[in-house]
C-alpha cells in the first residue's frame, strides 16, 4: 500500500496503540515507522511517561528488525527531549536497548552452537552435496553458520555500542553511564576476541577524550571528576588490551593514562596504579626491552611494599627476584645514537624522557639524559632498597657471579645449574598481589647472553688469544654460533675488542692494530728500516744513490698525470664537502631559529600558565583565610562550651575570657595529647601483662617437656611392635600363597601335551581361514580392478564424445560466423554500389543544371550588353559616343536633347524633352529556349520559359 506521507497523531498514546495493532497483524515495519515518526516529530518535544513507553516499544522493533539507523536517530531525538527534564529516563532506555541487543546476540550464538551440534548420526559420512559445498565455499559448516546467524547480531551489537557512546559523549551528567557502556564494549571485545573492533573502540574513545581535554584547557567545562571517570576507563582499556595481547594498543593506553594524570593533577587510586605497573611489566617483557621492564618491576615492587599491606612475604620475595633478574638481564652496553647526528640524538633524548615520565620517575634537566634510566642506576636502587636480602639464595648467587666475582673459567659452569633451577621457579601469587603469577624462567635467555658478555670481558683482561674450542667448553649452555652473534653485536657497539679467526680456530682479544687506519704509517716505517738493514747486510746488491734517484724521477714522471687527476678529484671533493657544510650550517641556523620561535611560544604559554596559577594561588589563599576564620569561630565556641561544662567546679572557671591564642588546632592538639597519654599507659599495662604471660607460658612448657618426651617414646615403641607384627603376617601370607602356586603348577603340568595338540589344531584351522579370506580378497580386488578399468574406459569415451561435440559445435559456429561475415560483406558491397549509382546520378543532374544555368547566364549577359549599347531616349551622348554608336549600328545617331526653354521662371519644373524623330532601334531577337531531352528533369523556371 502506498503511503503519501507520515501519519500525524494528535496524541502519542494513539501512535503507541496504533503500533501495537499493526504489530499484532504482522506489519512490524509500519508499526516501527509510526513510532519513529512520533519520536522524531517536532510537534512532540515535551517529555512524558508515554514517550518512554514509545521508545521501549520502538527499540524492541528496531532490535527485532535490526534497523540501526532508526535506533541512533531515535535515541538522539529522545536525548534532546529529556536531557533537561528527566535524564534518568534516557539512561534506562539506553540500558534496556543494550540489554536487549546483548540477549539477541547471545541467543544467536547459542542457536549457532546448537545447529553445529545438531547431527542425526555422528558416524554417518558426509553426503556428496555437503562435500562439494565445502570445497566450493572454502569454509566449514560452523563458519557458515556463524556468518549466517551470529555475525549479523554481533555487527548490530557493535554498532549499537558505537552509537550509544557517540550519543553520551557530550553530556556531563551521563559520564558514569558512558564509562559503563565503554566497559561493556571492552568485555564484548574480550569475550568474543574481537581485536579489530577493540582497536576501533580505542580510537573512538581517544577522539572523545581529545575533544574533552580541548574543552577542559580552553573553557574549563570538564570537571576533575569527569577526567577521573575517563582515567578509570583507560585502566580497564589497558587491562583488556593486555589480555587480548594487543601490545601496541596497550602502550597507547598507557600514554593516555599519563596524559590524564598530568591533566587532572590528582593521583589515581592505589589499586589502579598497581595494575598499571603490572601491565607495564607485561608490555616491556613482550617488547624485549629489559631496561624498561626492570624499571617497571622496581616501581611495582616499591608501590606494593609501601601501600599493599596484604602482601605475603612470599609475594614480596618473588617480586624482588623479578626485579633483580630483570636488572641483570639488561645488556651492559647500549646502542648509542651517533653523536654527529643531532636529530637522532634529540630523538633518543625525547624517547628516554618520555619513558621516564611513563614509568613515574622525576627527571632533572641538569643531568645527562642517558643517566636517567640506566643499568648502573638500577643496581644502585636495588642496593639502596636492600632487595638482595629478600631474594632466594639462587638469585643471590647469580647476582654475585654477575657483579662481584672474577672467575672467567668457572663463571658459566657455576651459572648453568642455577639457570636450570630458575626454569622451574613459577609460583602463583596471593589474591592480594597485582600479579597473578611470576615465572623466573623468562629471564634465562637474556641472562645467558649477559653471562657470555661478562665471560668475554673477563677473558679479554686475562688472555690475548684463545681457541674457539676452549671457549665453547667454557660456555656449556649455548652453541658457538649464538656466542658468535653475541660477540659481533658487542664489537659493533664498542663494548668488546675481539677478532674471530675461523681459519686457525682462535679468538684474539684487545685492540687490533692491523685493522686500524694507522697501519699505513707502520708499514712505511717497517719498509724504511728493512731497506737500511738490507743495505748494511749486502751493500753490493743494493742499488746506488744515483740509480735510486733516477728510478724515483722516472716513477714520478710516469705517475704525474695520475697524481694530478687524484689531486684535482680531491680538491673537488673538498669543495663539495665545504658546500655541504655551509648548507648544513644554514639548515642549523634555520633549525635554531625555529627552536627559538618554539621556545618563545613555550615561554608565552608558561607565562600564561604562571598567571593562571597565580590567580589560583590567590583564590586558594582567600579560601584558606576564610577557613581559618571559621575555625577560629569554632574554637571560640568550643572553648565557651568547655567553660560552661566546667562551671560547676567553682567561680574560677567562670572568670576571665578566652585566651588570645586559642584556636581549634590547639584544642585538638590537647585532646590528641591526652589520648596519646592514655594509649601509652594502656600499652605499658599490656607490656607488663605480656611479660607475665610469657613467664607463665615458659613455666608450663618446662613442666610439660618431660611428659611430652615420655609420651613420644611410648608411641614409638608401640608403632615398632605393630610394624613387627605386620611384617610377620605378610611373611606368612606370602609363604602360604607360594605353596599354593607350586601345587597348581604340578597339577597343570599333566595337560601340556593336550595343550600342544589343541594349539596345533587351532593354528591349522586359522591358516585355512586366512587362506580362504586372502583368496576372496584377491578376487574382490580383481573385480574392483576390472570395474575401475571399465569406468576409466567409459570416462575416456565420454570425454572423447564431449571433445567431439565441442569441436563440431566450434566448427558449426565458425562456419556460421564465416557465412554471416560473407552475407554482411555482400550487403555492404550492394549498399556501396547503390550509393555510388545515386551519387553518379546526382552528379550528372548537378552538371546538367550547371549547363542550363550557364546558358541562361550568357543570355542575360548578352541582353544586358545590348541594353547598355542602346541609349535611352533623352539621354545625353558625347560626340565620341555618338560616333561609336553609329559605327556599331550603321544608322543615324539620335540628336542630343535640346535644353528646356526658360519660361521666365528659373525655379520652374522642366518639361521632359520631346521624343526623338528617329525610329526606335530594333530589338535583337531572343534565342529560342533549348528543347530538353525526353525524360530529363526541367526546373520550374525553365519550364515556364518554354511555355
Amino acid at each position: 500500500m502506498y503511503r503519501r506521507g507520515p501519519v500525524s497523531f494528535a496524541r502519542p498514546e494513539n501512535a503507541l496503540k496504533r503500533a501495537e495493532e499493526l504489530e499484532n497483524v504482522g506489519q512490524k515495519g509500519s508499526a516501527l515507522q509510526a513510532l519513529h515518526d512520533i519520536v522524531t516529530s517536532k510537534k512532540h518535544r515535551t517529555w512524558s511517561k508515554t514517550h518512554e513507553a514509545i521508545m521501549l516499544k520502538h527499540l524492541d522493533l528496531v532490535v527485532e528488525m535490526k534497523k540501526r539507523n532508526y535506533a541512533k536517530e531515535a535515541l538522539m531525538q529522545y536525548r534532546n527531549m529529556c536531557q533537561a527534564v528527566n535524564i534518568n529516563s534516557l539512561e534506562e532506555v539506553i540500558k534496556y536497548f543494550l540489554k536487549k541487543t546483548s540477549d539477541k546476540a547471545e541467543e544467536a550464538q547459542s542457536k549457532a552452537a546448537a545447529a553445529t551440534l545438531d547431527v542425526e548420526d555422528l558416524e554417518q559420512d558426509a553426503s556428496p552435496e555437503d562435500i562439494m559445498l565445502s570445497y566450493v565455499s572454502g569454509d566449514k559448516s560452523k563458519d557458515r553458520t556463524d556468518r549466517e546467524l551470529v555475525t549479523p547480531w554481533f555487527r548490530f551489537l557493535w554498532e549499537s555500542y558505537r552509537s550509544v557512546l557517540e550519543i553520551l559523549r557530550t553530556n556531563p551528567k551521563l559520564e558514569a553511564l558512558y564509562a559503563m557502556i565503554a566497559n561493556k564494549a571492552f568485555q564484548f571485545c574480550l569475550q568474543y576476541r574481537r581485536t579489530a573492533e577493540f582497536r576501533r573502540l580505542c580510537d573512538i574513545l581517544r577522539q572523545h577524550l581529545m575533544n574533552l581535554t580541548n574543552r577542559y584547557r580552553e573553557n574549563r567545562d570538564a570537571s576533575p571528576d569527569q577526567l577521573q571517570v575517563h582515567m578509570e576507563t583507560r585502566f580497564e582499556q589497558l587491562k583488556v588490551a593486555c589480555e587480548l595481547e594487543l601490545w601496541a594498543e596497550a602502550f597507547r593506553s598507557v600514554e593516555d593514562i599519563q596524559a590524564l594524570i598530568a591533566l587532572a593533577k590528582k593521583a589515581p587510586k592505589q589499586q589502579l596504579m598497581a595494575t598499571y605497573y603490572s601491565r607495564l611489566t607485561q608490555i616491556f617483557a613482550v617488547s624485549k626491552n629489559h631496561m624498561y621492564h626492570a624499571y617497571a618491576w622496581l616501581k611495582l615492587f616499591n608501590f606494593s611494599k609501601s601501600f599493599n599491606k596484604n602482601m605475603t612475604p612470599q609475594d614480596l620475595q618473588m617480586m624482588a627476584c623479578s626485579v633483580l633478574l630483570a636488572t641483570l638481564s639488561i645488556l651492559p652496553y647500549d646502542a648509542k645514537a651517533p653523536q654527529h647526528d643531532e636529530y637522532a640524538v634529540e630523538q633518543e633524548k625525547e624517547r628516554i624522557l618520555r619513558m621516564a615520565n611513563i614509568l613515574g620517575f622525576a627527571v632533572d634537566s641538569k643531568k645527562d639524559y642517558r643517566t636517567v634510566l640506566s643499568r648502573a642506576a638500577l643496581l644502585g636502587s636495588i642496593q639502596a632498597l636492600n632487595i638482595l636480602n629478600l631474594v632466594v639464595p639462587e638469585v643471590r648467587q647469580i647476582f654475585d657471579l654477575f657483579t662481584a666475582e672474577f672467575s672467567p673459567l668457572e663463571l658459566c659452569s657455576r651459572l648453568a645449574p642455577l639457570l636450570a633451577r630458575l626454569q622451574e621457579m613459577t609460583q602463583p601469587m596471593s589474591p592480594a598481589s597485582p600479579v597473578k603469577d611470576v615465572a623466573l624462567g623468562q629471564y634465562v635467555d637474556s641472562l645467558k647472553q649477559v653471562a657470555v658478555l661478562r665471560l668475554l670481558k673477563q677473558l679479554s683482561e686475562v688472555y690475548s688469544t684463545m681457541r674457539i674450542s676452549t671457549l665453547a667448553e667454557l660456555v656449556p649452555f649455548m652453541p658457538f654460533s649464538e656466542v658468535e652473534g653475541v660477540v659481533v653485536d658487542a664489537v659493533k657497539s664498542d663494548y668488546l675488542q675481539v677478532r674471530i679467526d675461523h681459519r686457525n680456530g682462535t679468538l684474539h682479544f684487545g685492540s687490533q692494530q692491523l685493522e686500524n687506519e694507522r697501519v699505513r704509517g707502520h708499514m712505511a716505517l717497517l719498509g724504511q728500516r728493512l731497506s737500511k738493514v738490507l743495505h748494511i747486510v749486502k751493500p753490493a746488491s743494493s742499488p746506488s744513490h744515483e740509480e735510486r734517484r733516477n728510478a724515483i724521477i722516472t716513477h714520478a714522471m710516469n705517475t704525474l698525470e695520475k697524481d694530478h687527476g687524484i689531486y684535482l678529484a680531491r680538491k673537488l671533493i673538498i669543495e663539495k664537502r665545504k658546500e655541504e657544510q655551509e648548507l648544513a650550517l644554514v639548515e642549523a641556523e634555520k633549525e635554531e631559529e625555529r627552536r627559538r620561535a618554539i621556545a618563545a611560544r613555550e615561554a608565552e604559554v608558561a607565562e600564561e600558565k604562571r598567571r593562571r596559577e597565580e590567580a589560583l594561588r590567590r583564590e586558594k589563599e582567600r579560601i584558606e583565610r576564610e577557613l581559618e576564620e571559621r575555625e577560629l569561630e569554632e574554637a571560640k565556641a568550643l572553648y565557651e562550651a568547655s567553660k560552661r561544662a566546667k562551671a560547676g567546679a567553682g567561680a574560677k572557671g567562670a572568670a576571665g575570657g578566652p585566651p588570645e591564642r586559642l584556636d581549634k588546632r590547639t584544642l585538638m592538639q590537647e585532646a590528641f595529647t591526652e589520648r596519646m597519654r592514655e594509649q601509652q599507659e594502656l600499652e605499658r599495662k599490656l607490656v607488663k601483662l605480656a611479660k607475665a604471660m610469657d613467664h607463665l607460658e615458659r613455666a608450663h612448657r618446662e613442666e610439660e617437656t618431660p611428659l611430652i618426651q615420655q609420651a613420644a617414646h611410648e608411641r614409638i615403641e608401640e608403632e615398632r611392635r605393630a610394624w613387627m607384627a605386620t611384617q610377620h603376617e605378610d611373611e606368612e601370607k606370602q609363604r602360604t600363597q607360594w605353596q599354593q602356586e607350586i601345587t597348581y603348577k604340578q597339577q597343570l603340568q599333566v595337560t601340556q601335551e593336550d595343550k600342544a595338540v589343541f594349539q596345533a589344531q587351532v593354528y591349522a584351522r586359522r591358516q585355512e581361514e586366512f587362506a580362504a579370506l586372502r583368496h576372496a580378497h584377491e578376487r574382490q580386488l580383481q573385480v574392483r580392478k576390472e570395474q575401475l578399468r571399465h569406468e576409466r574406459m567409459m570416462e575416456r569415451r565420454r570425454a572423447f564424445l564431449e571433445r567431439c561435440k565441442r569441436q563440431v559445435a566450434a566448427k558449426v559456429a565458425q562456419v556460421e560466423a564465416e557465412e554471416e561475415e560473407r552475407a554482411a560483406a555482400r550487403r555492404k558491397q550492394e549498399e556501396e554500389e547503390r550509393n555510388l549509382k545515386v551519387q553518379e546520378e546526382i552528379e550528372r543532374e548537378k552538371k546538367r543544371e550547371g549547363e542550363v544555368q550557364a546558358r541562361l547566364r550568357e543570355q542575360r549577359e548578352k541582353e544586358d550588353k545590348e541594353k547598355a549599347a542602346t541609349p535611352a531616349p533623352g539621354k545625353f551622348l558625347t560626340p565620341a559616343q555618338r560616333a561609336r554608336l553609329a559605327a556599331e549600328q550603321g544608322g543615324a545617331v539620335p540628336a542630343a536633347a535640346a535644353p528646356a526653354k526658360d519660361d521666365g521662371d528659373r525655379w520652374g519644373r522642366r518639361e521632359p524633352p520631346p521624343a526623338p524623330a528617329a525610329a526606335p532601334p530594333r530589338e535583337a531577337p531572343r534565342p529560342a529556349a533549348p528543347t530538353p531531352a525526353p525524360g530529363k528533369f526541367i526546373p520550374p523556371h525553365l519550364r515556364r520559359q518554354m511555355q
